[in-house]
């Protein structure tokens, strides 16, 4: 099925300038600017939608960028374009370009969802020394910078993780990042972006384990007992290696899955109409 593209001007929606086959596709004919991205449930329901223009606006203001959303505006565009398109599920981007902010790019594409194994077996990462130009903005230029150092990684690396120069392991590229050590939930507290996701896991997390809001740092990796990352449209995703290290019993360990659960009944409970 097509990728759905198309422009909020002042004056309404209109067709965009390019076509692409997905929302990665479509990013390499975005200009400057920042973005959010998610995913629909139940067709045209949405989680946390506010959250997301909320840290939107956020992003503009610490890239400069005059923005002024309308967000009934913005709202009723999507929900036109989820009707146009027809998708089941569908995940979509919203793009506000630096040098226009008054005319957002939306971008739609179908999501069926992610493969069950990926859950149930869970995912290495890697670990990529490497710098985030304003970590609190979710801007484009991350999207090239991401797409370069993954050329670095093992070809079968879920996806890296950031580490600083103090080998503090901070955010995966679109993910947040979280260890369990020593019975505790420990996630960077700042220097990263604040997912959506990761308000969730704040939310939920106490009632299961402690919270320290401080990274790892890559010589604390043996004593891990279990990890994951979280991101808006895939959740709480297990991670069972870090580069050479095998996490805990190299499965999805139980606090993780504990904590799948209470997120995905937080979810359900939390939906919203677009």
């Amino acid at each position: 099925m097509p990728t759905l593209i198309k422009i909020l001007t002042p004056d309404g929606l209109r067709d965009g300038d390019y076509t692409a086959d997905s929302l990665a596709g479509a990013a390499h004919h975005e200009p400057d600017g920042i973005y959010t991205i998610t995913r629909t449930y139940r067709k045209n329901y949405a989680l946390l939608l506010d959250s997301h223009l909320d840290r939107m606006e956020e992003s503009a203001r610490l890239e400069n960028i005059p923005l002024q959303l309308n967000r009934a505006t913005l709202r009723a565009a999507l929900r036109s374009m989820l009707d146009e398109a027809g998708y089941e599920n569908a995940r979509f981007r919203v793009t506000v370009p630096r040098h226009q902010p008054d005319h957002l790019i939306l971008t739609i594409e179908p999501f069926g969802g992610w493969s069950p194994t990926m859950y149930e077996k869970g995912v290495m990462v890697a670990t990529v020394p490497i710098a985030r130009h304003n970590p609190a903005a979710k801007t484009n230029d991350w999207v090239a910078q991401r797409e370069a150092a993954s050329a670095s990684i093992p070809a079968n690396a879920f996806q890296g993780i950031i580490v600083n120069d103090e080998g503090e392991l901070l955010e995966g590229f679109s993910t947040n990042f979280y260890a369990i050590l020593n019975g505790k939930l420990y996630t960077a507290g700042e220097g990263v972006l604040g997912g959506i996701s990761r308000k969730i896991v704040l939310e939920v997390a106490p009632n299961i384990l402690p919270i320290e809001l401080r990274p790892v740092k890559t010589s604390e990796i043996p004593a891990i007992s279990e990890a994951f990352v979280t991101s808006a449209s895939r959740g709480i995703v297990p991670v069972v290696q870090i580069d050479e290290h095998i996490i805990g019993a190299g499965k999805p360990g139980p606090l993780t899955l504990q904590l799948r659960t209470a997120y995905l009944a937080w979810e359900e409970n939390h939906l919203e109409p677009i």
